[in-house]
């Protein structure tokens, strides 16, 4: 063993022990005839003294971040340092081994509080994994993992894995490929969710199935999306209802959350907001309970108005309470915000009622008394109110008042601070209209229609809700699930709607088809994406930053350099040529 102890177990009570220390070197401070070194390993930093001629002409050139392993007597410090849980002893050194010499000159700095470029850090991911913070979330992450699985365990879920080579879905992503030496011409694909399986173990007469699955779809990365995988707490479970899926998620989320955090987590139930009603109040299908601003549907007070830019538009507004006390510039800035690109406006109109009742700034000219008195009788425009509106067809008067409300809580600070707001968003839509404008499933194609087969053969495709769901925490979409559809005649109708005929339904998804004419029991499941989960709560605002090995903005692992070009060999193995265009 190169270790007795970790670095960070010491303290005052083992002063006069021998000890055995290995780890990094964080910092030297040579003041001649005396080396201190600060050893750092997973568990702490403790300080090393050098006050042996030998052992300093060992040491004295060894650059930091060399890997060194040391023997020595515990000793109590003269000058104490209180702020380290090893602040009070050092160690006086009578051995010193170096068992790996890092390079003199680093790529960045590790552990020191500095502007280091993404790409360079993902390159050398392996020493950014060294700084405390970083490291300390993948660790979190693995606390997190245990949990989940604790938990599972103890409400009666059986872990099973699911195969990782599948087969082609429509699961709103496109699919990445992986060719068949075995069967030229052919390809399974990386799983997008465990959906099918999951489904068919149902069927299998397992009760209660959870894993924690690798999930592989090709988006485009954001800040809180990281590119090509990530995880998610997949379960699912016969003879359920929506109820009880959301007492599973209840149970398992918030105990999760209150495990690892300091901050007020809502407990269950959690409030449900329908999806029409997330689209109109918030603009949004995962709205930041933080943010207490409203949008409000003010249509019908600016009928006749003579403002032309709300002319047969659907006009939503934001009241701002206290917002009138804000300068000219800030109404300025965030027309700026409005009109980017990102959120598409093509201007924001705002007025202030000020203190005194006058109507002032902005369209304020437009503004009549009657328009005032609705205002504030229906819309709760107080005396010292700002009000924001956006005029535009309905779905992008949705989405840009969307985006202007969770700026405004931004810039105005309105965020409630050090919480966890839950809520699920439920009565999703079952199809909508694709960019095309045909019929497409607007959440997950396996779901159960309300209704069922009668509002298949019976609704218009867009007026027919589902029974899908989404668990939304401060403004991000944490878990998605359904009740599936287990019937295989509301499957087909189900497909039909959305373009594909009974034998593409047979053909696409013959395990499940063929399945369900089996005795299949209703179920119902969701996915709690486990990378997002460990963001909130380690309080970061980058997914990379709770990944050990993740891709850059461009989906490229920079420390493994993939992807990367493969042998002509290795092509004609898969039977594949290349077609590259220019």
């Amino acid at each position: 063993m190169y270790r007795t102890k970790n670095c960070g177990e010491l303290n005052i009570k083992n002063v006069g022990e021998e000890v055995e220390l290995a780890g990094w070197i964080q910092k030297v401070r040579n003041l001649g005839g005396m080396i201190f070194i600060d050893l750092r390993d997973e568990k702490g930093i403790t300080q090393i003294v050098i006050n042996d001629e030998k052992l300093e002409e060992k040491i004295k050139n060894i650059p930091t971040e060399s890997c060194i392993h040391i023997k020595g007597k515990i000793v109590e410090r003269s000058n104490k340092n209180l702020k380290m849980s090893t602040g009070e002893i050092e160690v006086v050194a009578t051995e010193i081994e170096v068992l790996g010499k890092c390079k003199n000159i680093l790529p960045f700095e590790i552990n020191v509080d500095q502007e280091v470029r993404e790409d360079l850090r993902l390159e050398y991911r392996f020493l950014d994994l060294r700084n405390e913070k970083l490291h300390n979330n993948i660790l979190l992450r693995s606390k997190i993992l245990k949990t989940l699985r604790d938990r599972m365990d103890e409400l009666g879920f059986t872990e099973i894995q699911t195969p990782i080579l599948a087969n082609s879905s429509p699961e709103g992503a496109r699919d990445y490929l992986v060719p068949s030496r075995l069967n030229p011409g052919e390809f399974y694909a990386l799983p997008q969710a465990p959906q099918q399986f999951k489904q068919l173990l149902m069927v299998s007469g397992f009760d209660k199935y959870y894993q924690i699955a690798p999930c592989f779809r090709d988006e485009d990365p954001r800040a809180d999306r990281a590119p090509g995988e990530f995880y998610q707490l997949d379960f699912e479970m016969s003879f359920a209802t929506q109820e009880d899926v959301f007492k599973v998620i209840e149970e398992v989320v918030p105990y999760t959350f209150k495990k690892f955090t300091n901050w007020k987590v809502d407990e269950g139930p959690f409030i449900r907001i329908p999806y029409k009603e997330a689209m109109e109040k918030y603009g949004i299908d995962k709205p930041d309970l933080r943010n207490p601003l409203i949008i409000q549907d003010v249509t019908k007070v600016f009928e006749g108005s003579e403002f032309k830019a709300f002319e047969n538009k659907t006009i939503k507004a934001i009241v701002v309470p206290n917002g009138a006390e804000q300068g000219r510039k800030f109404f300025d800035k965030m027309g700026e915000f409005a009109t980017t690109e990102e959120v598409g406006a093509k201007g924001l109109a705002w007025t202030k009622i000020e203190k005194d009742g006058s109507v002032t700034g902005g369209i304020a000219k437009f503004i009549t008394e009657e328009m005032k008195g609705k205002l504030e009788k229906d819309f709760d425009a107080e005396n010292g109110s700002a009000i924001f509106f956006i005029a535009d067809e309905l779905p992008k008067a949705q989405k840009i008042a969307g985006l202007v409300r969770i700026e405004l809580g931004k810039r105005l600070d309105l965020l409630e601070k050090d919480v966890y707001r839950f809520c699920f968003i439920v009565d999703f839509p079952m199809y909508e209209l694709s960019d095309e404008g045909t019929i497409d499933f607007s959440h997950n194609p396996f779901s159960m229609p309300q209704g069922e087969l009668e509002a298949l053969e019976n609704m218009n495709p867009l007026d027919i809700l589902a029974y899908q769901y989404d668990l939304v925490c401060n403004g991000y979409e944490m878990a998605s699930g359904a009740v599936r559809n287990h019937n295989p005649e509301v499957m087909v109708k189900a497909f039909e709607i959305a373009g594909y005929t009974e034998e593409e339904v047979k053909n696409r998804f013959g395990a499940l088809y063929n399945a369900f004419q089996y005795g299949t029991p209703p179920h119902a499941g969701a996915a709690p994406g486990v990378d997002r989960m460990v963001m909130l709560i380690a309080n970061s605002q980058n997914i990379r930053e709770i990944i050990a090995f993740p891709k850059n903005k461009k989906a490229r692992d920079l420390l493994m350099r993939a992807p990367s070009k493969v042998s002509e060999k290795q092509l004609e193995d898969v039977h594949i040529k290349l077609d590259l265009k220019k």
